[in-house]
Parts: C-alpha cells; structure tokens; sequence
C-alpha cells in the first residue's frame, strides 16, 4: 500500500502521516534556525500541516500567491494562539518576539508572518507542480 493510495483514500492513517511529516518538518526548520526546538511547536507544526491537508482542493484551485498568503495567515494563527497558551498562560517562555517591529504581545510578528508567506509559497508550488 502506497503512501500516495492512503492520501487519496483519506484515511486517519494519511492523516497521521500528514501531521507527522508536518510535525517533523516544522522542528526541523527551528533547529536549523534556532539550534532547537519545543515539542509545542512540533504539534504546532503537525497541525498546521494537516490544516493545509484538508484545504488541499481549495489551495490547489486559486492562485499561489493566494494560498501562500492564507497559509502564512494560517500559521501566524496557530503561533499566536499556541503563543498565548504556553507563554502567557503557562509562562514556559518558547519564544518571544517583543523586540521584533510590530509585534502582537510578543507572540508573533510581521517578519515571521513574512517568512511563513515565502515558506507556503515554495510549499504550494511544490505540491502544484508534482500533484
């Protein structure tokens, strides 16, 4: 059985693999960029991962700038709310962007939205062109 026959089927273990290789994908990228990672922004990573998953049809349909713009906003999402939760909430202090310009308390900021942007736009692009 293929990794490609259990997508199609949409099955819970496609979905699994999906928010694995999200979950796998965004902690790589944070240790590369950071020198670590947070098991919060692993399942953060997964989750946005899966949300682009089930949006697949819509994001293959409108242009890529579009989609890239809405997976940038999707994930700025996710941070913020994952922000608010584990570091103004549970105070585990994962990151903080109160010096970033134009920051929202701390949590997220236009430049990581802008990194996101590029980073969904090469993303869809790949997922378009070997789709």
């Amino acid at each position: 059985m293929s990794i490609r026959y259990l997508i199609e089927q949409n099955s819970i273990l496609a979905e699994i693999l999906v928010f694995a290789a999200g979950a796998a994908a965004y902690g790589l990228m944070e240790v590369l960029f950071r020198g670590y990672t947070h098991w919060t922004m692993v399942l953060t990573g997964g989750a946005c991962v899966l949300t682009f998953y089930y949006m697949l049809d819509w994001i293959m349909s409108v242009p890529l700038p579009v989609s890239a713009l809405a997976g940038a906003a999707i994930i700025t999402a996710y941070e913020f709310c994952v922000g608010v939760l584990v570091n103004m909430r549970l105070g585990w202090s994962v990151w903080d962007y109160s010096e970033m310009p134009g920051n929202v308390l701390g949590q997220i900021c236009p430049t990581f939205s802008a990194i996101w942007f590029v980073l969904c736009l090469v993303f869809f692009a790949a997922i378009k062109i070997f789709s």
